[in-house]
């Protein structure tokens, strides 16, 4: 079977943990410290925070940022419900904003029409591991006056013209096990603003600046240091398993036929922590199972755009119409990218892939 997601577990991760185990601090502490700093350096960023995991780096973000009730947050959605949810979660509400149907991100030439005297912050989605056009959307939001909160959830190392994501507002990253990195669960918040990063630091807390002196409400989102430690061994080898996963998206590309592979404009560096093929005429779902067949693992991220999900359609209506991300969500297929394919693998999905479009 070749898997869609393989974490890549290590004598270093392995070791890591077991140190821990035996040092007696298990909560946040030393290695959540080291992680954090080394988290911010990769990002570039003046600070970066640890938090219990993806959602809860994203809620508390939202909640530094001051987001509340009647605050509207523009956002994709063809995304992961979270990204949605964590504005519900602070009391705001999301405003959707169709998708470019090339790169799959937020269409920013649909962001201004749809900003409000409500509008508060603009929530990108870096999908699929590709920055948004991060250029457009700060000016957008420096002539707005609104805050910027990355989703970059699937985007460790990904780049827009040089710079890193969660560089450019405040950055919320997963570690979930299927990510580029993983710390088995876990989450991140990156910024250069002290202020920013100080609420943020309260509220995954408890609200406490000082021992059992809570001065707001806040959250128990923290991580331990087991989850840190993992991270810690995973951050150092980054760079080689995103250069990994770019190679093969590089072999994709070149040999892929009768499918439309990834849009990568350029000045953008995608780190594919999903390879996303667009499969025409009603194919998706066959080609689907036909890989299935050869024990190929596939997946479609994502069937239900967040707009036609039962929960949102029944709170907001069921009036929207996005038409980019309605297509997208009928012909996207996710095939295995994960560095730990062999060429074999490679030439093995991509001979199947291409068998099936020539039959049909």
């Amino acid at each position: 079977m070749i898997n869609m997601a393989k974490p890549v577990m290590g004598e270093e991760e392995k070791t890591a943990v077991i140190e821990v185990l035996e040092s007696g601090i298990l909560a946040q502490g030393p290695r959540v410290k080291v992680f954090e700093e080394g988290f911010a350096k990769m990002c570039t960023t003046k600070h970066a925070i640890a938090t219990s995991n993806g959602t809860t780096a994203l809620h508390i973000a939202l909640l530094a940022h001051g987001i509340g009730a009647g605050d509207e947050v523009i956002t994709p959605p063809f995304t992961f419900i979270a990204s949605a949810n964590s504005v519900l979660y602070a009391g705001g509400t999301p405003v959707f904003v169709d998708i470019d149907p090339r790169t799959f991100n937020m269409d920013v030439s649909k962001i201004e029409a749809a900003i409000t005297p409500n509008t508060k912050a603009i929530l990108p989605v870096h999908l699929y591991g590709m920055c948004c056009d991060m250029g457009a959307i700060m000016e957008i939001a420096k002539k707005h006056g609104l805050a910027v909160i990355e989703d970059a959830c699937q985007a460790h190392g990904a780049e827009f013209q040089g710079k890193r994501a969660g560089s450019f507002g405040t950055g919320t990253f997963s570690l979930y096990p299927t990510k580029n990195i993983t710390s088995a669960e876990g989450g991140m918040i990156t910024t250069d603003d002290d202020i920013i990063a100080e609420k943020c630091q309260v509220i995954r807390n408890h609200g406490m600046r000082k021992r059992y002196y809570h001065d707001e409400l806040g959250f128990n989102f923290r991580m331990t240091d087991v989850h840190a430690a993992i991270g810690n061994a995973q951050l150092a080898k980054l760079d080689d398993h995103n250069n990994k996963r770019r190679a093969n998206a590089k072999f994709y590309d070149e040999n892929l036929k009768g499918v439309v592979t990834p849009f990568v404009p350029e000045g953008y560096k995608h780190v594919y922590h999903q390879y996303t093929i667009r499969v025409p005429n009603g194919q998706r779902d066959a080609l689907r199972e036909y890989l299935k067949g050869k024990e190929i693992g596939t997946e479609v991220y994502y069937p239900v755009p967040i707009h036609q999900q039962s929960f949102y359609m029944e709170r907001f209506g069921s009036s929207q119409t996005l038409p980019a991300t309605e297509a997208a969500a009928k012909e996207v297929l996710s095939i295995p990218v994960h560095p730990q394919l062999s060429q074999t693998d490679l030439e093995t999905v991509a001979g199947a892939i291409n068998e099936f479009m020539a039959g049909k």
